[in-house]
């Protein structure tokens, strides 16, 4: 078996609330997307190994822009998350259209996981930091169900544009995830960071809550838990959301977690989380990356 680290990127999103493929959206000097500033600091930490996950609608136009880059640095593989792509006595409702989730679009790579490997948003900016820390917990041993993830600080992953969906931690004594509870609708106010869930009470979250972005680390078993509890929430989302309840990774973490199955350890990492969200999101992240290019943290021509 392979056991070098596989990276894992979830970008078969249909950015509704974007206006737009915003996995292909321009932000460096010369074109580059958020995935090929990712690719750059999954590569400098150490991965050889992506996984792409797209929408069949997007996948010439992804391979041409990011992964004819990638192919030439890493072993690139592709996987399309389809609606169908489901486990056995599970279908998919009439008039759904919407993806079934983070959790979804990972297992839709069950055929290709051999090692461990680290899942991440196609929309966001991790930093390197971030990757370095994921890279290193994934190239230690572990055994089944020791899991990671990056904790980023919910203040420096906030939207000046509106509101955010983020998984909020809950750490033990030992840094190690106690529970996460998917908060999504969180808006930035004068007060400090608000959600709520009826969209008419809002309650205050602590600015420097652990905060996951989907940058996890997992050991292969996590696959099998993946498919083996799709069913369930398959079911219930029938009876309650069927053409837009999603299977998320958190909820699994959750899971695994309560059940004993599983433990977490949160990386916790200061870096300054991007993401497109909504396009007004565009200029400031654009920004962003010239600030940091122009640091020297990233060269102005990325593949070159």
């Amino acid at each position: 078996m392979n056991k070098e680290p596989i990276l894992v990127v979830m970008a078969a999103g249909l950015g509704s609330r974007f206006g737009g493929v915003k996995q292909l959206a321009s932000f460096g000097k010369n074109g580059e997307s958020i995935i090929d500033y990712s690719l750059f600091d999954a590569r400098r930490a150490g991965f050889r190994r992506v996984i792409f996950i797209v929408n069949e609608t997007i996948r010439e136009d992804f391979r041409q822009k990011i992964g004819v880059h990638a192919e030439k640095q890493m072993d690139a593989r592709y996987v399309i998350q389809r609606l169908d792509s489901l486990p056995a006595g599970c279908a998919v409702p009439e008039g759904r259209v919407k993806p079934w989730g983070t959790g979804h679009a990972v297992l839709c790579c069950k055929d290709l996981i051999d090692a461990p490997f680290a899942a991440i948003n196609g929309d966001d900016f991790y930093g390197r930091d971030a990757f370095e820390k994921i890279y290193g917990f994934l190239s230690a041993p572990h055994g089944r169900g020791e899991y990671a993830m990056a904790g980023f600080l919910l203040k420096n992953t906030l939207s000046e544009n509106g509101f955010v969906s983020r998984g909020v931690c809950r750490t033990d004594g030992a840094g190690r995830l106690a529970s996460i509870v998917e908060r999504t609708h969180i808006i930035s106010t004068c007060d400090g960071p608000m959600y709520t869930e009826d969209g008419t009470v809002y309650t205050r979250l602590p600015e420097d809550s652990p905060v996951s972005m989907n940058l996890w680390a997992f050991t292969p078993d996590f696959m099998e838990e993946l498919s083996g509890r799709f069913p369930r929430f398959h079911a219930e989302a029938m009876r309650s959301n069927p053409l837009k309840g999603e299977y998320f990774l958190p909820f699994v973490v959750n899971d695994t977690l309560r059940e004993g199955l599983s433990t977490v350890q949160v990386l916790p990492t200061f870096s300054k989380w991007y993401g497109i969200t909504y396009h007004e999101d565009v200029p400031f992240v654009r920004e962003a990356i010239t600030r940091m290019t122009a640091n020297g943290e990233y060269p102005e021509a990325l593949w070159e």
